[in-house]
């Protein structure tokens, strides 16, 4: 009799125990994608919306598709020649693209210059950006489509290629704190 009366209380330590354990170790999984440093600027959606579309221009004029992108996470920086922070910028687009660039992540680099590959060509050469993945946004079309409002701008994709969150204004994307934020996405 005396041990039926204390099965509840044992059953409740015993569950109260667990759940610790369970907290515990779900509370070192971060809940919120880490926004420090250069990266609390980065406005994380409410929910993912429907797949970011639009043509990016290459340098021999064929165009690619953001779907073909898909399977990614990709991080699509707006940005002009005649952008002071952008060309601060590039260079840590770049040295982000060469750390964690594969298959599971890239950056696009998308040019809102309206002289198209003629002003960017250039550009690329005079800062050395060799290997970051470049592209020329026709008509500013998907800028528009994102209401992009100053450059310069940078919004993060998932693997579906919707919008995840965005970052108006510069960032060193090479810094921890920004690697930080695309490991945290990518689940790494």
């Amino acid at each position: 009799m005396l041990k039926k009366r204390f099965l509840p209380v044992i059953a409740f330590a015993s569950g109260l125990a667990i759940w610790s354990v369970l907290a515990q170790k779900s509370s070192e999984i971060p809940s919120a994608p880490p926004l420090t440093g250069w990266m609390q600027n980065f406005t994380p959606t409410a929910s993912a919306g429907p797949a970011l579309e639009g043509r990016l221009l290459k340098q021999d004029g064929s165009s690619r598709s953001l779907a073909d992108f898909q399977g990614k996470l990709v991080l699509v920086n707006f940005w002009a020649t005649w952008c002071a922070p952008c060309i601060h910028e590039m260079p840590s687009l770049r040295r982000l693209q060469a750390m964690r660039s594969g298959d599971d992540f890239t950056v696009i680099a998308l040019s809102q210059d309206f002289q198209g590959w003629s002003k960017v060509m250039p550009f690329l050469g005079r800062y050395d950006l060799a290997g970051l993945p470049v592209y020329v946004d026709d008509r500013t079309k998907i800028a528009r489509s994102v209401r992009v409002t100053g450059l310069p701008t940078s919004i993060l994709l998932d693997r579906q290629g919707r919008i995840l969150g965005r970052l108006t204004g510069i960032a060193e994307w090479d810094s921890p704190e920004a690697v930080a934020l695309i490991d945290y996405y990518a689940g790494r």
